[in-house]
């Protein structure tokens, strides 16, 4: 029997009354404010082309990797969710594959991933039943109804959703051939890259021969030099940033900077071209390139995003057959206070740097980078990511940063995503919990009505659009 998909007006709110009252109040003045999502991995050629998604499967399926990672922990395989392999997408039917996903929905039950469906399935695709199995076909028919539409094609749908600025994810090998058909389409849409130069950088990644040699292709410079390869990554960045971009992404393995000399610095990059490394080179090369990132940061104004932590492609038989981002990266324990304190020696004080840290090692939140950014100028905190993007994880961030580094040294939410059609159930959790955290601290009499308020609107638009210098003319003038 079909039940009904109910989204109740007060979810994420406090449970007590007076509570409750104030979060509602503080929520609608925020509810409908355009949404800033200044880091994610969506496709830029969906904007660029604006082609129609195929069905639902194709969309909300088989790019998620917070849904098919839990399918797969109770043991479906992957070619069951038309997960594409390395050797290609399974010959799987993609009305099947739906109704597995629609028969174990149960598994979800208390995960964000089931909040940010159900909020795509009510709002995005109006259904007023929930999906199950005996709904399976009714969603997927009327999914793929709807997506054939003109009111559901990419650039249709970021304007509903009434996003004001989204950054993708693309790397110095990339040629940005998407965001320039954008930029040359005459459409409104503010889709902007971000430089993330791990591909050139991590010696250890699978692809880094074939990056680099698409480096040197790109920027005409002997990138096998080590002053050639420095001068190439400002050339990429100045690319970038003509292509809008206001930020760079680094998620290596740790937090690990350094600061070697400039003959110490072309010896290792000699090792690292040359094929001499060993891990602990490796590990010592991304750590002076954070710093080498840091300095140019200074030149060009790019704000930079470090997130490391994640143990990555955990699963080494998944790995071999499926390839990265398939759900198997785990968190680890990550050191920040010695970690950075060579690049912060070097740059710490600097108010012409700005970096945001990311962790997944929650442990550190009270302990180590909210009193690192409560002292360095440089620093700022990012939202919780990735696996405590949760209301409860949004909760903790909150609890054990504001005492130490207060609401403006965090910037905002970002939801980090790959899934497109969930950006605003993400951010609609996010500054639902922070409604809620800013009312119990006026119940409390710890923060007057007026100042909740305004930190709602902060924490919404404010604070976001300053950390990643969005609307800066110093980012447009050295682009320009």
């Amino acid at each position: 029997m079909a039940r009904p998909l109910d989204l109740n007006p007060d979810r994420l709110f406090p449970s007590d009354p007076t509570t409750r009252a104030i979060a509602r109040t503080l929520y609608a003045e925020i509810a409908d404010l355009p949404i800033v999502s200044p880091h994610g991995h969506t496709d830029a050629g969906w904007f660029a082309d604006d082609t129609a998604w195929t069905d639902a499967t194709a969309l909300l399926l088989a790019p998620d990797h917070y849904i098919f990672r839990m399918l797969y922990s109770q043991g479906i395989d992957l070619d069951a969710l038309a997960i594409p392999r390395r050797s290609g997408t399974p010959a799987t039917d993609p009305r099947a594959a739906w109704r597995v996903f629609a028969q174990n929905l149960h598994l979800f039950r208390g995960t964000p991933s089931r909040m940010w469906l159900d909020h795509v399935f009510a709002e995005v695709f109006g259904f007023e039943v929930a999906l199950g199995a005996d709904t399976a076909d009714l969603y997927f028919d009327t999914i793929a109804e709807k997506l054939a539409s003109p009111a559901f094609r990419p650039r249709a749908l970021f304007d509903r959703f009434k996003i004001d600025f989204l950054a993708t994810t693309e790397g110095p090998q990339d040629d940005l051939g998407a965001h320039h058909r954008i930029r040359a389409s005459g459409w409104g849409g503010r889709v902007v890259t971000t430089y993330r130069p791990d591909g050139v950088i991590d010696v250890e990644h699978e692809h880094f021969a074939g990056a680099m040699a698409r480096f040197a292709e790109l920027t005409g410079e002997d990138v096998y030099s080590w002053k050639g390869y420095l001068a190439a990554h400002r050339k990429r960045r100045a690319d970038f940033r003509a292509a809008g971009a206001t930020a760079t992404d680094h998620g290596h393995p740790t937090a690990a900077t350094a600061n070697l000399s400039p003959v110490e610095a072309e010896a290792l990059f000699g090792k690292i071209v040359g094929g001499r490394w060993t891990a602990a080179d490796a590990e010592l090369f991304r750590a002076q390139m954070l710093t080498e990132m840091a300095a140019m940061s200074v030149e060009d104004g790019m704000v930079m995003q470090i997130h490391p932590g994640s143990f990555r492609n955990h699963n080494a038989g998944l790995f071999a057959s499926h390839g990265r981002d398939k759900g198997a990266d785990i968190p680890m324990r990550t050191d920040y206070v010695h970690a950075l304190k060579p690049l912060l020696d070097r740059f710490g004080t600097s108010t012409e740097l700005s970096i945001i840290l990311f962790t997944l090692d929650e442990s550190v939140y009270a302990r180590e980078l909210a009193p690192l950014a409560g002292h360095y100028p440089c620093l700022k905190l990012g939202p919780s990511w990735w696996f405590h993007d949760s209301p409860e994880g949004m909760r903790r961030f909150r609890e054990m940063t504001t005492e130490t580094a207060g609401f403006y040294n965090t910037v905002g939410f970002n939801d980090d995503t790959r899934a497109f059609l969930s950006i605003p159930a993400r951010h609609d959790v996010a500054r639902r919990v922070d409604c809620g955290f800013l009312a119990r601290l006026v119940a409390e009499h710890r923060l007057a009505d007026w100042e909740a308020a305004e930190l709602a609107q902060e924490l919404t638009s404010g604070l976001v659009r300053r950390a990643y210098r969005i609307d800066s003319p110093e980012i447009a003038a050295k682009a320009a």
